[in-house]
């Protein structure tokens, strides 16, 4: 049995001021048979699962599970993304990743993380006597939306992985087995849990936390039933099961949510959640601070000062978007920085600015660096993993898929447009169904960049190999993407080291 120790270690000065270690006191510690005993336990390890959403890299970074590694597997391997800090990063940037990247070894390891600790809160749950079964229902809802939840984001991104369950917890607690070398699973077999996590969540889980009677206040963090819908609708919208998805928009659609009337106050630091918040992970500049703005603030800019710029989108992509789009200001393209050089993109074919000037290889945005937020090193930005404008645009995808362009969907993809200004679509008529699935893929990209949807709706479409090309040929980088391998990332070495089971010999090396 393993313990977990609360200890106070006292270094004591001698006589002859020498330093002397003495052994611990303990005072109290962890077992199974004491971990679980009380509502208050449950509700501990339950927030404990959530908590994993904002982990540290574990090298002093302070970022978040989304706004860190899944960014960078997400966006920066696509046309959007850009780090120009070179290092792993940047490889992951320029599309140039190997199983020995630490981006996806960190991105499997946290994935894993909260997809473990909902296990073992899973298998501890139920067998509680103090608490009562509507208390166990809500907190095991809760916790198969998040380990449904790890397990989409580790089949997004590798695919075939180990699945484990409470069922592992339990079995490594009659004969455990720690070194144990397991074959990874079917992405359709782990689907299957998924579905069922998912569709346990959504009969379980209240539409809000309003007046809730086993939380005391209006939790709006913890999933709901519209998240675990959302996140049902996402699995069946990567699985191109349309009418699955489709169905599930409709029902989604009456839970009373909508757009926020405008772009930049839906990123406003200060709003921390609105009618199109599904489910998001919050963060407090003084209570449970993240690094947000330090990875994605632009560098030398007089107003968010001393940031890194880390996180950055293409200028390739910037110009993509028309004047009048709302979103194309939610970035810092042109400003006077903190060293007296103008911040500006260079013109076409210029290489070397000229005199007080500075050519930024890639422009940062506001959406996780607003101006108006916090000026300390931590910041409280909110992450959005699920919101309304994405069902609205998953719902336009379905009917297109199905039926071809119709009324109804350039409707719902001109409500994104229209929040942000941005020029409408014509009549379903002057569409094709490849076409609008074309327009579909380019609004995505303007509304949820930097959201970890770019790759996915590549893949999703079959388009990542033809557009992530295009990209890195037009901005002189060498074409790497081959669907073929890469519709997965590497499996990161370490875990093939220790598990000869798992194997690149269908991915890229």
């Amino acid at each position: 049995m393993k313990y977990a120790y609360l200890a106070l270690t006292a270094l004591l000065l001698s006589t002859t001021s020498c330093k002397k270690l003495v052994e611990p006191k303990v005072y109290s510690y962890l077992t199974d048979a004491n971990a679980f005993l009380t509502l208050s336990d449950a509700k501990a390890a339950v927030n404990g699962v959530y908590s994993r959403l904002k982990q540290p890299s574990g090298r002093s970074d302070a970022w978040m599970y989304y706004a860190g590694f899944q960014v960078t597997i997400s966006d920066l391997t696509t046309d959007i993304g850009h780090a120009s800090s070179g290092g792993d990063v940047g490889l992951m940037s320029d599309c140039q990743w190997t199983g020995n990247n630490t981006y996806l070894a960190f991105a499997w390891q946290h994935q894993y993380k909260l997809v473990t600790d909902a296990n073992r809160a899973l298998f501890h749950i139920p067998t509680m006597t103090t608490i009562t079964d509507a208390q166990k229902n809500q907190f095991e809802a809760e916790l198969k939306f998040l380990r449904a939840l790890g397990y989409i984001d580790l089949t997004d991104a590798f695919g075939p992985v180990v699945l484990v369950t409470d069922q592992t917890v339990a079995q490594n607690n009659l004969t455990p087995n720690y070194e144990a070398q397991l074959p990874v699973t079917p992405v359709a077999d782990i689907n299957k849990l998924i579905i069922s996590d998912l569709e346990f969540a959504a009969q379980n889980l209240p539409q809000n936390y309003l007046n809730n009677a086993i939380y005391s206040t209006n939790d709006i963090g913890r999933a709901t039933k519209g998240a675990a819908m959302s996140l049902l609708c996402k699995l069946y919208m990567r699985e191109h099961e349309w009418q699955k998805a489709l169905d599930l928009t409709t029902e989604i659609m009456k839970l009373g949510y909508g757009l926020y009337p405008t772009y930049a106050g839906l990123f406003a630091e200060k709003n921390k959640w609105c009618q199109e918040n599904i489910f998001s992970a919050l963060a407090d500049p003084l209570n449970d601070a993240v690094e947000i703005m330090n990875h994605f603030g632009p560098i030398n800019n007089p107003q968010v000062t001393d940031r890194w710029q880390y996180f950055a989108v293409t200028w390739y992509f910037w110009n993509t978007y028309a004047a009048t789009d709302d979103r194309k200001q939610m970035f810092y393209y042109d400003y006077i920085g903190t060293d007296g050089l103008h911040y500006v993109q260079a013109p076409a074919g210029q290489i070397n600015p000229p005199a007080g000037f500075y050519y930024m290889p890639d422009v940062a945005t506001t959406k996780f660096a607003d101006p108006h937020g916090s000026t300390t090193y931590y910041d409280g930005h909110v992450f959005p993993i699920l919101r309304y404008a994405d069902i609205l645009m998953c719902r336009a995808e379905a009917l297109n898929e199905l039926n071809g362009p119709t009324t109804e969907a350039i409707g719902l993809i001109n409500q994104v447009k229209d929040r942000s200004h941005a020029t409408e679509l014509g009549a379903a008529a002057t569409f094709s169904k490849d076409a609008l699935r074309d327009a579909i893929l380019q609004e995505r990209g303007w509304e949820f960049f930097f959201e970890c949807k770019r790759r996915q709706d590549l893949i999703r479409m079959g388009k990542y190999e033809s557009v992530v090309n295009t990209y890195l040929t037009a901005v002189g980088k060498t074409p790497t993407i081959k669907l073929a391998t890469d519709k997965y990332f590497s499996y990161p070495q370490a875990q093939i080291d220790m598990n000869p089971k798992i194997s690149n010999n269908d991915r890229r090396h």
